[in-house]
């Protein structure tokens, strides 16, 4: 592990510390009595506080330094005075201690008195401090000069892979997540005070039910057999309606072994919900009061900022069709129409269909393509074709349809709900159509028949509503995040490339390139000033190492960097 000269001089610290008989990592408990918010909001002058955190600055000023102090709820000065601390003659403990031994980032222990400096801002007069934990690794603290912040810490993909380092130095980013527990908090409180029941069911399961997608496969050694890890537990939670649950619910992490972007993770968190006696028109007044309710406990406030748009989670949203959607956004009417017609008309529109795709897949991208993007509004679209659906209950007045509902913000869909499918006989139907269809290449029609769950239904399950809310993509909106890893502590990444030792011939080409890539051969050559036998060395080094690449264009040899 190759070090910087940072890292190097704090592991010296580290050696001269334990030479002077201090312990850098103590087990001791330190006996915290306040953090830094406490401290502002019941501040006494002369009040005795015990806090503990990171040091994140120091001004010292002689026999006196002025500190921050940050711990979970944000930071707190302290007054640091050689004389309050080493009281006696010895001042070791503030001249090498304090001033030379110390770094940003390390976690200290301070006792002290309160009181307010002459410009007003509350302080902790130190009586004596002791080192809880010594960073050896320097945080990325963005520097500021005349009002201009410089090296602030905000490449998202070392924030995302370091969310640690994340969470210290950029506090709105802690934010993000301290709202995410609220929503939680506040869906759990809205389900409980109706008489729900959380439950848990498998992450690991024999069979991938209750959606449409890749799993991702494992292997059971004393069982000898694949399992899967979850892409939904709706079968599941149908099953304990089966067993007698009036209601159900549970924050499920799921995965899915499909692709990446800004909106998908391959683990993600949706909450589902399954009540009995009820159908999907109670959900969706259901849906709207639990939304409205944790848009509030969230922000205080129904209204939400999602980039240039202003959203409002305030009950009732609107209520449309399908049909009657994609009849007002492309003036053809799917009603009636064979699949035939519908891929023609699909084509008609410039949308990309094939023969693998079904009636409700070709409605489905109908409807992606030229409706969903238009409701910015919560809006619930409703009645959904047969196809599209294969758990769901026939509607009660149209034959082709099902009552299903999807709830779109943005152009995306947060909530998806139906009258649930309780007909065992239907059921079975629906599923060895879907077999057909996955035969025939559809990549998101269901490849497996759930037979036990097909038996739960042959007991009888009573007429019931579920709804699934993708929490990511509701949190994202809720705290105006347009990329999903900015609402995960530990997004899914590449594999992190290895660090490689170079040169400071190679270090300062690769400089050159960071700043003009691609550049002539020639031009870089003559750039960096370099011998031919050391310019040689330096781009072999280089392209070895991938972090170049020469390119033979029309215009001759140009330089990139990877």
């Amino acid at each position: 592990m190759q070090l910087s000269e940072q890292e190097l001089i704090r592991r010296e610290k580290l050696v001269v510390l334990r030479d002077m008989g201090i312990n850098p990592y103590p087990a001791d408990l330190y006996p915290v009595n306040h953090t830094s918010k406490q401290v502002k909001e019941q501040f006494e002058e002369g009040k005795k506080v015990v806090i503990a955190g990171r040091l994140m600055s120091v001004r010292v000023q002689g026999k006196a330094s002025f500190a921050q102090i940050q711990d979970s709820e944000g930071r707190i000065q302290a007054y640091f005075n050689r004389d309050e601390i080493c009281p006696g003659d010895d001042k070791t403990l503030y001249n090498e201690v304090f001033k030379k031994l110390l770094d940003f980032g390390d976690f200290i222990g301070i006792e002290g008195e309160l009181f307010t400096t002459q410009v007003g801002e509350k302080t902790v007069k130190v009586k004596h401090f002791t080192l809880l934990s010594k960073s050896l690794k320097p945080l990325p603290l963005p520097k500021e000069k005349d009002g201009v912040i410089y090296d602030a810490f905000t490449d998202p993909e070392q924030r995302y892979r370091q969310r640690y380092a994340d969470l210290v130095v950029n506090p709105q980013v802690k934010k993000v997540f301290i709202k995410r527990t609220k929503l939680y908090n506040a869906m759990r409180q809205f389900f409980n005070d109706a008489g729900y029941f959380e439950v848990e069911t498998p992450i690991l399961q024999p069979i991938p039910g209750g959606a449409a997608a890749r799993p991702f496969v494992t292997h059971h050694n004393s069982l000898d057999i694949p399992l899967y890890m979850r892409i939904a537990n709706e079968l599941y939670l149908k099953r304990l309606i089966v067993g007698g649950f009036d209601g159900v619910y549970e924050f499920s992490k799921n995965f899915r072994n499909e692709g990446m972007d800004r909106t998908h993770n391959p683990e993600f968190t949706a909450m589902e919900i399954y009540v009995s006696y009820k159908d999907y028109n109670w959900m969706m007044n259901f849906c709207e009061q639990l939304l409205e309710h944790c848009a509030i406990a969230v922000n205080g406030s129904t209204e939400a900022t999602f980039g240039e748009h202003k959203i409002d989670f305030k009950a009732p949203y609107a209520r449309v069709t399908m049909t009657d959607s994609i009849k007002h956004f492309t003036g053809f009417d799917i009603t009636g129409k064979s699949e035939d017609d519908i891929r023609k008309a699909a084509q008609d529109m410039g949308i990309a269909v094939d023969e693998t795709m079904g009636k409700g897949k070709l409605i489905d991208e109908i409807f992606g393509e030229k409706c969903e993007g238009n409701y910015i509004q919560p809006t619930f679209i409703t009645d959904y074709p047969k196809e599209m659906s294969p758990l769901c209950k026939e509607h009660r007045d149209n034959p082709e349809l099902t009552e299903r509902f999807e709830l779109m913000v943005c152009g995306k869909e947060i909530a998806n709900a139906y009258s649930e499918l309780n007909d065992p006989i239907d059921q079975r139907e629906r599923f060895e159509h879907q077999m057909e269809l996955a035969q025939k290449g559809d990549d998101e029609a269901t490849e497996m028949i759930d037979y036990d769950f097909l038996r739960a239904l042959e007991y009888g399950m009573p007429p019931t509503s579920g709804m699934g809310i993708g929490m990511d993509r509701l949190i994202m909106y809720l705290t105006n995040n347009q990329s999903i890893q900015e609402v995960l502590f530990f997004p899914q990444m590449k594999p992190e490339k290895k660090a490689v030792a170079m040169t400071d011939e190679e270090k300062a080409v690769l400089t050159l390139l960071k700043s003009n890539a691609p550049i002539d051969l020639n031009t870089l050559k003559a750039q960096s000033g370099l011998s031919n036998k050391k310019w040689d060395a330096t781009i072999k080094g280089l392209t070895k190492n991938k972090l170049a690449k020469v390119d033979k264009t029309e215009a001759g040899l140009f330089v990139d960097i990877i």
